[in-house]
């Protein structure tokens, strides 16, 4: 086993030793833990761990100031950004406990026995339940939202799943804090003892998901990395959901009127919704397609100048760093991409990196230019009509967002929207994907390469479907049932009743 470090990626040098990487007995002994867990949270009512999650909500909230001074530190993300991400962390916890309050979400059917014309039908009543144990890993760029205290955590606890969490290399600090903040407050509060666990280092990861106490596996990362997880999740004896948040570039197309109307707004708002949390968002706009015209031209150089007005930009950690360098060194020898605009040195020291913008025409567009760059750099694309532009977004990958600016009633904007919408899981009208909303109606997901599985979102109320499966219990006596599938619930939820929708 090797120490985990906590490194300030301002200076880029070693700050504490954090822990030491989780053995493969260790990580037996955690899910084995949550394995014993599960019966306990799953049989809990869902007014039970509703209140478990309100618990660990209140308890980040009351370590607040420490939390985001040791993300800001291991992150350099800034305590504006952070306080806001631990307040939205918060809101999620609020928002499961209310879904489980509400019920609609266990999509509880009753089929009463009764003859049909395909002959008599027995007593049928359905609902949703938990999986088991669920692995998640926490994304570099999310310390509070997509981490340990996450949007996964946060959805897996409320469907009534234990949780065992990889840590991120890049915040191991912040990620053993909040662990050690929320498994007290969830023991404090009644739950088994197991159902929050955490695991440092790449191998325990790998074993994580291998363990076949594991029933699913949330996870925000690289292509790379989530295809290799998502292959021994494929792969083991008893084969398990792999619900892989991976790369996206998330296509920005601006009309020709957009561009004629409001050129030097529409810059800015491009160039803050690329560089926003230095570029490391997955739904930063990677690629900006503008008309290949007088006003398309004049938007062009608004964007190049306001990249050049950019100060310097710190990334995560130093992997990030090297991809990033290396891209922009890439186009000095690319025939199709040239370098357009850069923004103030980077300081000499940690994992500093200006911001920039590369370009290229539609024409000349290819794979290559559409693979995804973390960090604050975009690509300026630039297209003659609307066929020119169709071809060239043919060869963008399948994102997690596309965004439409437009004036209204536009009728070029009429033949591009519906070649977004099928790019991606959420369609941006006249606004910047880089901030998802937590409600009921938000789609975080798209098809591969952007996930692993385009029917499920990991944002929103909607989330937590990825970690429940239906069953159907079949001329079942009252006893035996979950009071959700009771004639007469002790805790009234909307159901379906002989095919007719009914309200508590």
């Amino acid at each position: 086993m090797a120490d985990v470090v906590s490194i300030d990626p301002r200076t880029g040098t070693p700050v504490e030793t954090v822990a030491r990487t989780t053995g493969d007995a260790e990580v037996d002994a955690l899910c084995r833990a949550a394995a014993q867990a599960a019966p306990g949270l799953a049989a809990a009512s869902r007014f039970e761990r509703a209140a478990l999650l309100r618990a660990a909500a209140r308890a980040l909230e009351a370590e607040r100031a420490a939390v985001v001074a040791l993300a800001d530190r291991e992150t350099a993300l800034g305590e504006t950004r952070l306080n806001g991400e631990l307040t939205r962390t918060c809101f999620q916890f609020e928002q499961f406990a209310l879904m489980l309050e509400e019920g609609s979400y266990l999509e509880a059917v009753i089929d009463h026995a009764g003859d049909t014309p395909m002959g008599p039908r027995p007593d049928l009543r359905r609902m949703l339940v938990p999986l088991g144990p669920v692995a998640v890993f926490g994304s570099s760029n999310f310390p509070l939202a997509f981490s340990v205290p996450g949007g996964d955590t946060a959805s897996a606890l409320a469907a009534g799943c234990p949780v065992v969490v990889k840590a991120h290399s890049s915040h191991p600090a912040t990620s053993k804090l909040c662990h050690a903040v929320m498994a007290r407050a969830l023991e404090e509060a009644g739950a088994p003892e197991g159902v929050l666990g955490i695991v440092y280092g790449q191998q325990a990861g790998a074993a994580l998901v291998r363990h076949p106490a594991i029933q699913a596996v949330g996870f925000t990362g690289s292509v790379g990395g989530g295809r290799t997880l998502f292959d021994i999740a494929s792969s083991r004896p008893d084969p398990i959901p792999f619900y892989g948040e991976l790369g996206s570039v998330n296509p920005l197309v601006v009309t020709p009127a957009a561009a004629a109307a409001r050129a030097e707004e529409v810059a800015e708002g491009v160039v803050g919704s690329f560089t926003l949390g230095a570029g490391q968002f997955c739904t930063k706009p990677g690629l900006v397609f503008v008309p290949d015209d007088e006003a398309g031209k004049r938007l062009g150089e608004d964007i190049a100048a306001a990249v050049a007005e950019r100060g310097p930009a710190v990334l995560l950690n130093e992997g990030i760093q090297r991809s990033y360098l290396e891209r922009w060194e890439q186009a000095a020898d690319d025939q199709a991409v040239r370098r357009r605009a850069e923004g103030a040195p980077a300081a000499p020291e940690g994992w500093s990196v200006p911001v920039r913008l590369l370009a290229t025409s539609a024409d000349a567009f290819t794979a290559e230019a559409a693979e995804e760059c973390f960090g604050p750099l975009a690509v300026l694309v630039t297209y003659r009509d609307a066929d020119d532009l169709a071809r060239a977004l043919a060869k963008v990958p399948n994102s997690l967002a596309a965004t439409l600016i437009a004036e209204d009633d536009e009728e070029f904007a009429d033949a591009v929207a519906p070649l977004l919408r099928a790019k991606a899981g959420r369609l941006v009208y006249n606004g910047y994907p880089t901030g998802v909303a937590v409600a009921w109606g938000m789609t975080h997901g798209g098809a591969w390469p952007s996930t692993t599985n385009a029917l499920h979102t990991s944002v929103g109320m909607t989330a937590a479907r990825r970690f429940l499966k239906p069953v159907t219990w079949q001329n079942t006596p009252q006893r035996l049932l979950p009071d959700e599938l009771r004639d007469h619930p002790e805790h009234p939820l909307p159901r379906r009743v002989d095919g007719r929708p009914e309200l508590p």
